[in-house]
């Protein structure tokens, strides 16, 4: 076990891709987790796929109220929170000149504003219990450029600047993280690309394939665990060496 024994967790996006993953491993670990995600049929499902799941609740984390009204469940439920995982994003892959204005709003909402609501309101509950760890899923689409992908690129760009400021103002009591995965194939990616891309890509990333959820997960479990104990403000690419070249060795055709 990781120190993470009957924490009391909240992971958005919680039920598909990545964000199940990480339900899962923190129910592993001994966690006790509610998972927010929007989809009626993801949460009507949820715990036949995520056996040990404490509840699964529908909420979209761009609209305020909903966040509110969800995080109000979780004390109910969980009687406060000492994990957050903020993992809920969306992506829509067009041409700089092509991307219109409500996918720009929607993407930014969710991937960005929506961690600042989880975050926000996760954080007050911390506060004021002596504290706690909070976790943002970025990419290292925040850190280099991504052709294709320019709302997404500017909203995990700004979950990385959101998670160094918060780890600066809510330290020494709670702790903040970003990952920054590489290329996971989840659902949304394999949605997102064809069969063809994909092989194209795992040909450019140096460990030759892409990211597993569960791998991430389990990075995410490390950080909240007491073997992360001094890390925060940290932003940690999982990418396969796909960053490492620097940008001379990016594919800019993709």
């Amino acid at each position: 076990m990781n120190g993470l024994q009957g924490k009391r967790v909240v992971v958005t996006g919680g039920t598909s891709g990545i964000g199940e993953a990480t339900s899962r491993r923190f129910i592993a670990e001994g966690g006790r987790v509610v998972a927010l995600a929007v989809g009626e049929a993801e949460i009507e499902t949820a715990h036949e796929r995520i056996d040990g799941l404490e509840a699964a609740l529908l909420c979209d984390v761009s609209d305020e109220l909903q966040v509110e009204r969800a995080f109000a469940r979780v004390d109910e439920l969980l009687g406060g929170i000492d994990v957050l995982v903020a993992n809920a994003g969306i992506s829509v892959r067009r041409p700089f000149l092509e991307i219109r204005e409500e996918d720009w709003r929607r993407v930014l909402d969710v991937n960005l504003t929506g961690v600042f609501h989880c975050a926000q309101r996760a954080a007050r509950r911390m506060h004021g219990a002596g504290g706690g760890v909070i976790l943002m899923t970025a990419s290292t689409n925040g850190l280099v450029g991504h052709p294709y992908y320019a709302d997404y690129n500017a909203s995990k760009a700004g979950v990385i600047l959101l998670a160094r400021t918060m780890a600066l103002e809510l330290a020494p009591a709670i702790r903040v993280n970003a990952v920054c995965p590489g290329y996971v194939l989840t659902r949304m990616q394999e949605a997102e690309y064809t069969p063809e891309m994909l092989v194209a890509t795992d040909a450019k990333i140096p460990l030759g394939r892409h990211a597993r959820p569960e791998e991430i997960a389990g990075l995410f479990a490390f950080l909240a665990g007491d073997e992360g104990a001094y890390l925060t403000g940290a932003v940690i690419s999982m990418d396969g060496g796909e960053t490492a070249g620097g940008l001379a060795s990016r594919d800019w055709t993709r």
